[in-house]
């Protein structure tokens, strides 16, 4: 039987833009079934790949490269805002060739947040259902390592705004959690940034569902009248919700606050919108384990309960975490930054019950000052790094309470990612509060 995917690109001169996770998985999915073909592979970094087919190009004039081919696959890190595409050369990446070419059913999932633990809890519900399944994306699993095996399945994708900017099918179940300031240095602005995210819905038909946010305003984004597919609004507001989405808040104790019910409302109704039953909807949620770096208890160590929430890299993410916790003595946050308006956050952190603020640079310093400057009573410490955050955390945190990481700022100033800013907070908790000191 034909690879429908490969038979499109077999006699096109290929690029692959970026060698990061996607684009190695790019390099290995072509050469199972192209050994021969002659490819471009293109960072800004130095790559080592020893394939005397391969032509590399690296270094600041990368992008170069772009007119002497025929298809690009573009890892989703890399921004094309300002790039020039040569007429003739089609830009595409992994999520869009999986779209139009795999052999299942897609259910893909957008938002600013909440897009992992929405996708995992739908996940979670398909297989409670039986269903043949798997979870793919931006949650770290690239779309083509599962494109073989996934005929027959249901594909549960968390889509980023970068992997869905140039994707041009739709899934049969989209769903939109939320939208806020992110990866403005990446777009053209927010209405950039919301463009893209909402290519999930923009191709989609009419026997598909649209699944979004009823809390929140779009209007500046999208019209209804745009939505070609059934609209299904979800919306956490208590006088809206049934007997039985109020019972699944409370069946498990790693999804607490409204954020989290709100996901748990996505995932139950993308799982009606397949026939997917409740007893199922029930243990799939159950079944949920968490995400790392979301919420996640990492222990109580010195009286004092600590929290990695390093994932919540915008400001709204951040006084979700806040109010789901409860009682947060202390918040470290901070990390690169990209251009974001802190000023609402501030006054939100200004009427919260939060006591201590420790401030990594370079956001962290910036907050902290802007709230001294407000004649803020808030306890504001600037620290140097990690290592000086976790330090002051445990002498200025309340025994019987808690000590939240929450950024509220992207990692890269300092760390590859938010999994190594969180597993270097995780670490440095543990040294210190198992040490005797």
């Amino acid at each position: 039987m034909s690879n429908p995917l490969i038979e499109y690109i077999r006699n096109k001169r290929i690029l692959i833009l970026g060698f990061g996770r996607e684009g190695r998985s790019s390099y290995r999915y072509i050469r199972k079934y192209l050994p021969d073909t002659i490819l471009t592979i293109a960072d800004r970094r130095d790559v080592y790949v020893g394939d005397r087919n391969v032509r590399l190009v690296t270094g600041d004039d990368y992008l170069s490269c772009i007119g002497d081919c025929d298809i690009v696959f573009k890892s989703p890190g890399i921004s094309f805002f300002g790039v020039s595409v040569p007429k003739g050369v089609e830009i595409t990446c992994q999520t869009d060739l999986f779209m139009r070419f795999a052999p299942c059913m897609k259910i893909g999932v957008t938002g600013t947040k909440g897009k992992t633990t929405t996708s995992t809890l739908i996940y979670e519900i398909l297989r409670a259902a039986g269903v043949a399944t798997c979870l793919i994306g931006n949650i770290g699993v690239p779309v083509l390592d599962k494109f073989d095996s996934s005929e027959g399945s249901v594909a549960v994708i968390e889509m980023s705004s970068h992997q869905l900017e140039f994707t041009t099918v739709s899934p049969h179940v989209a769903v939109f959690t939320n939208l806020f300031e992110e990866h403005l240095d990446h777009y053209d602005g927010i209405k950039g940034y919301a463009s893209a995210k909402l290519n999930i819905m923009r191709n989609q038909k009419a026997d598909d569902y649209f699944i979004f946010n009823a809390d929140q305003d779009f209007s500046a984004f999208f019209s209804q009248d745009e939505v070609k597919s059934v609209k299904v609004p979800v919306s956490a507001s208590e006088g809206k919700k049934s007997e039985f989405l109020r019972s699944l808040t409370t069946l498990n104790p790693r999804l607490t606050g409204i954020h989290n019910h709100q996901d748990i409302f996505f995932a139950a109704a993308a799982a009606r919108c397949l026939g997917i039953g409740d007893d199922a909807v029930t243990a799939g949620i159950r079944g949920f384990g968490g995400i790392e770096h979301r919420m996640e208890p990492v222990g109580t160590y010195k009286g004092i309960k600590f929290i990695n929430d390093c994932i919540a890299t915008i400001p709204r993410a951040v006084m979700c975490a806040v109010e789901a916790v409860g009682d947060v003595d202390t918040l470290i946050l901070g990390g690169m930054d990209r251009g974001l308006d802190f000023g609402d956050f501030c006054h939100a952190l200004l009427e919260s019950s939060v006591r201590n603020i420790i401030g990594l640079p370079e956001t962290g310093h910036m907050i902290c000052s802007r709230l001294a400057e407000s004649g803020s009573g808030k306890r504001l410490f600037r620290a140097a790094g990690m290592e000086d955050a976790v330090e002051k955390a445990f002498r200025v945190t309340e025994k019987g309470k808690s000590c939240l990481l929450s950024p509220a700022a992207a990692s890269y100033n300092y760390y590859r990612d938010f999994e190594e800013k969180g597993g270097h907070f995780k670490k440095l908790v543990r040294l210190y509060g198992e040490s005797d000191g």
